[in-house]
């Protein structure tokens, strides 16, 4: 909080109590900015004081109004009263000494008070297919979710666990087997996540051929007669049925199911084919990361994993946590949180993903030393994750009451939703090249940088189409569905982040045309609208950053750069920067340019997208 707003508070503290005898700390008050159809700058709520002063709230606002400025001259140069809201005017000494504040304060919006470490779990993709659309939304949001905890002072360990193991890797193993006559992505001129994805999707090409030749069989034809519903069309049953079918007569299935189970046992054949293709795909997930800008401080792998949480299990069940069915299957009763009886432990003594994840829950406690836990996963495990943490409470584990689940909708695309089997999706690689390809060929139609060098153009393209898709995803709301359309993304004029990023642009050509190495404004005394609602925009940064990390939800702090951004175009062109009036207000106007540019920069750099100093 900037110095003059906590005097301007004080002051308000100061006339309650002296006015009406009514002790409110200055922190307590509710002062929001005024709207902008009326005159003002800050505005005080008095509803709250009507109990107490024993008046109608419009001549609260009167009565405060009138001993304020008598009191002071300083900060206040006028007031005006709609019905409980007293809307203050004030002087330029206020905005000056506002500025001041936020150029002094070499981290602003940034708490360095140590908290609880935080981890937080996102991407945690499968090794059959590259990296999609919907994985960027993961990535992008955990990343930012990151970034905003590590601004609001708690250490961060960003991680992932691996989904390395099961019937899907081992279908792309299978076709490759069957189909790959040794290649590799080398000998492909592939990257490897792309190679793997492809054998992946051939054997669902495979399966639908070998399907479609067992439904006209005769042993095809003999189920379809005696298991097909009363008015069920023929192709709803093939539609259900597939899934069974796969399971009980396919040779592909059997083969794959076969494969699993090879690799279960630890087959050195199976594993060894299981580590070189996995290999291919963590080398083209790393080439993905690196281009989105990412990182992970630890990786766990299901393959190390799956097996945990059996023996929790078993001490839960002796706590009386948990209960056994004749079956000798371990539940757990959830009905008493609202929720459902879940599965812990098949019959069989084999795990469910409920069993895993308990273990690793457990193990990321002691491992990381994270009593927070951040999980990013699609908005359809919602119940899984209600499940797990009631689970975890029931337990009595330290650490229960500090797990979030970071639910977010899917993306759709304009031509419709994504299917990974079919190959119908976005790869977060071609996402990325087209993207570059559309910033290129836009930059190079306006020739505006063809004075530099060719691979200082590549970088800003790079960074342009970065921030394009980055922005795009990440000013929604995570709870929502979205639609990503890559050209609306790159629009210069919209709600975009290359539209935020032209915004810095212009404050650095600004700063590399002055020369003045000294800013002096003191006796500037009349600031326009313009440059008021940007240090007014401004002085919410650091409020807007705490909730960005209390909601989960970097889209606050995409919105906030937007209008800061909307708000310094509009400054830019309402009033002259170098060619000012006066050398204060030129000086007035370039340290306030410089400090939207650091705050543009820096809170951008939370969504995990860098500033180009050209476009």
């Amino acid at each position: 909080m900037s110095r003059a707003i906590q005097n301007l508070k004080q002051l308000l503290s100061l006339a309650l109590s002296t006015v009406y005898d009514i002790a409110v700390e200055p922190n307590e008050l509710n002062l929001t900015v005024t709207k902008k159809e009326f005159d003002g700058e800050f505005t005080l709520v008095v509803f709250p004081y009507t109990r107490q002063a024993k008046k109608k709230p419009e001549d609260i606002a009167h009565e405060l109004g009138t001993w304020l400025m008598t009191q002071d001259h300083t900060y206040l140069s006028g007031y005006n009263v709609v019905k409980g809201f007293l809307n203050l005017e004030l002087t330029s000494t206020f905005w000056i000494e506002s500025l001041d504040d936020l150029r002094a304060e070499d981290n602003f919006g940034i708490q360095t008070d140590s908290s609880s470490k935080m981890m937080v779990e996102f991407c945690s993709p499968n090794t059959n297919k590259p990296l999609h659309l919907g994985h960027i939304r993961n990535i992008l949001l955990g990343w930012s979710t990151s970034m905003i905890h590590e601004a609001v002072g708690y250490p961060v360990v960003k991680t992932q666990i691996i989904n390395d193991r099961g019937i899907a890797i081992c279908k792309s193993m299978l076709a490759w087997q069957l189909e790959g006559k040794r290649v590799t992505p080398d000998s492909a001129q592939k990257k490897g996540d792309h190679l793997v994805g492809d054998y992946y999707i051939l054997f669902d090409q495979m399966f639908q051929e070998e399907y479609k030749a067992w439904k006209k069989s005769e042993e095809g034809i003999s189920t379809y007669n005696r298991l097909k519903k009363p008015d069920e069309e023929q192709n709803q049953f093939w539609s259900r049925y597939k899934n069974q079918y796969f399971n009980e007569y396919s040779a592909l299935g059997k083969q794959s199911r076969d494969m699993l189970q090879q690799w279960e046992a630890e087959n050195p054949e199976v594993r060894a084919l299981w580590k070189q293709m996995n290999r291919w795909v963590y080398e083209g997930f790393e080439e993905t990361y690196q281009a989105l800008g990412v990182h992970f401080d630890k990786l766990y792998y299901e393959s190390d994993t799956y097996i945990l949480g059996k023996d929790i299990i078993n001490q839960g069940l002796q706590k009386g946590h948990f209960y056994k069915e004749n079956d000798g299957s371990i539940w757990v009763d959830l009905e008493d949180v609202g929720l459902d009886k879940k599965i812990l432990l098949r019959s069989d003594g084999t795990s469910v993903y409920m069993t895993q994840d308990l273990g690793t829950a457990q193990m990321r406690y002691h491992d990381l030393g994270t009593e927070k836990m951040i999980y990013v996963v699609g908005d359809e495990q919602d119940y899984h994750f209600q499940a797990l943490f009631e689970i975890l409470k029931k337990m009595g584990e330290p650490y229960a009451d500090h797990l979030y689940h970071l639910s977010y909708g899917m993306v759709d695309l304009p031509t419709g939703k994504m299917k990974s089997r079919d190959g119908n999706v976005v790869d977060a690689d071609d996402l990325v090249a087209e993207v570059i390809a559309e910033v290129k060929a836009s930059a190079e139609e306006r020739g505006e940088l063809d004075d530099v060098s060719a691979s200082e153009r590549e970088d800003i393209y790079r960074k342009i189409a970065l921030a394009a898709i980055k922005f795009f995803i990440l000013k929604v709301n995570p709870k929502k569905r979205m639609l990503f359309n890559p050209q609306d993304s790159v629009d210069m004029q919209g709600q975009t982040g290359p539209y935020i990023q032209n915004a810095f642009v212009r404050i650095r050509s600004i700063q590399r045309k002055q020369e003045i190495t000294s800013l002096e404004y003191q006796s500037y005394v009349s600031p326009k609208q313009a440059e008021t609602d940007l240090i007014q925009t401004l002085m919410t940064y650091p409020q807007v950053v705490a909730a960005g990390a209390s909601n989960y939800d970097p889209s606050s702090v995409a919105n906030f750069a937007y209008e800061l951004a909307k708000r310094y175009h509009k400054f830019y062109h309402d009033v002259r920067i170098l060619s000012a009036e006066s050398e204060a207000a030129r000086d007035f106007r370039l340290a306030l340019s410089g400090q939207v540019a650091d705050v543009l920069e820096h809170s951008m750099s939370l969504l995990g997208i860098e500033m180009p100093e050209r476009m």
